[in-house]
């Protein structure tokens, strides 16, 4: 049997992750048999390379080797492409013809995106997988064949089995073996490996010299989170080699090539790193009370102002700028740190971390919706109901006034 690191070379695979190995050994032991296997993974991983190994290490590597794209083959031609039909079977049928499971008898298929075959083709490969028969498309004789099936597929299984997309039984016969290839981004080690190595290639294909990466430029792309994968690492290398006059490409550089960088960066927060996390997370959690606590402490001050009749402009001044000020923090806060207050709480239950929070009064109210609905209430008296000189005093929009009084039933 060949070693790990022969086979990477042979079919020309980058990368020492530990995943990545243990798939590939999964492939190299499972080859000399013949049950089936499926390759799961999400788009652009390098699926297509597992059924070629397995196919050229096993019994079958003198034999055909057929790669079917289900989901590029259109429903209505499926059964012929893989079956073959006869003469007549359908309009336009005018000679007899082989599918491929009769093309490659004795080989190896490997049916990419296998999740995409209709219901009726499932049934027909459900059968070959049991018993090695077929039937062409417009015949009623039954053939054998003695075809190795690999299928890949870049669903969740499970979740098309229950939506009714794709037949249980057949999942089971396919995956008798199942080799999940990880993402890139899961891949740290490897992405900077890969890029040099396609940088290399394009180098060598355009005639020029080789492009590289600075420190901060590798950092960022080894923090980008590539939802297309290697080929999406691919494609950026090439545009890179091609478009870039400098050979030495910073992480300014680089920003350009990578699409919707702003939210596809993965957050800090979830790192392994967890002693600093817990700080972070400790250093979010003090911030966001202790805001909420001058927040209301202000409010409250100004809510006494107004009750007490003080009709100043100094008073519907801080009443605007406060007003304002809540609803920034409001709207940071919620979209920036709701998910993550959340998490904490769950994570941090013991209440010697949180000693901190007795200095609250106990029966001081958190909750600055209640404190707006004073505000508001008490605007809207004093113009007499007349929204938009209360909007104007508030230091919101009209608009923004009229959404509260209907939220809050004012």
């Amino acid at each position: 049997m060949e070693s790990l690191q022969v086979i990477k070379q042979r079919f020309g695979i980058i990368g020492n992750d530990a995943h990545l190995n243990r798939s590939l050994e999964k492939a190299i032991r499972v080859a000399p048999t013949d049950i089936s296997v499926l390759v799961t993974g999400e788009s652009g991983v390098g699926k297509e390379n597992i059924p070629r190994i397995i196919h050229n290490l096993s019994h079958r590597k003198h034999a055909k080797y057929i790669a079917v794209n289900c989901g590029a083959i259109p429903e209505g031609t499926i059964d012929s492409e893989l079956f073959g039909h006869e003469k007549g079977a359908f309009t336009g049928a005018t000679a007899t013809r082989n599918g491929y499971f009769e093309v490659a008898d004795g080989g190896t298929i490997f049916l990419d995106e296998v999740g995409e075959l209709p219901l009726t083709t499932q049934v027909r490969l459900l059968r070959v997988l049991e018993n090695g028969e077929f039937i062409k498309v417009g015949s009623s004789k039954v053939q054998k064949t003695d075809v190795r099936i690999v299928a890949a597929t870049n669903l969740k299984m499970q979740e098309a089995i229950n939506k009714g997309k794709f037949r249980e039984d057949l999942y089971y016969r396919l995956s008798t073996i199942e080799i999940d290839l990880p993402p890139l981004r899961e891949r740290l080690g490897d992405i900077h490996l890969l890029f040099r190595k396609f940088a290399s290639d394009f180098a060598q294909k355009y005639k020029m010299p080789t492009v590289r990466l600075t420190d901060d430029g590798v950092k960022l792309l080894e923090n980008y989170s590539f939802p297309g994968n290697i080929r999406q690492l691919r494609n950026i290398a090439e545009q890179i080699s091609v478009i870039e006059e400098n050979r030495i490409v910073s992480s300014e550089g680089l920003l350009q090539y990578l699409p919707n960088k702003g939210t596809n960066l993965p957050s800090v927060i979830g790192s392994n790193n967890s002693k600093s996390d817990f700080a972070s997370e400790r250093e979010i959690m003090y911030k966001i009370l202790f805001d909420m606590r001058n927040d209301i402490n202000d409010l409250k001050k100004l809510t006494l102002d107004l009750l007490k009749g003080k009709d100043t402009s100094e008073v519907q001044e801080e009443n605007k700028k406060l007003i304002q000020k809540i609803y920034q923090e409001k709207s940071f806060k919620e979209q920036d740190n709701q998910v993550e207050v959340v998490r904490i709480n769950e994570k941090y239950t013991d209440t010697e971390d949180f000693h901190f929070a007795e200095t609250i009064d106990s029966d001081e109210s958190l909750s600055i919706q209640e404190k707006e609905i004073e505000l508001i209430k008490k605007s809207l008296e004093r113009n007499n109901g007349k929204r938009k000189l209360a909007a104007k005093e508030l230091g919101i929009s009209e608009r923004t006034l009229y959404r509260k009084i209907k939220q809050y039933d004012l």
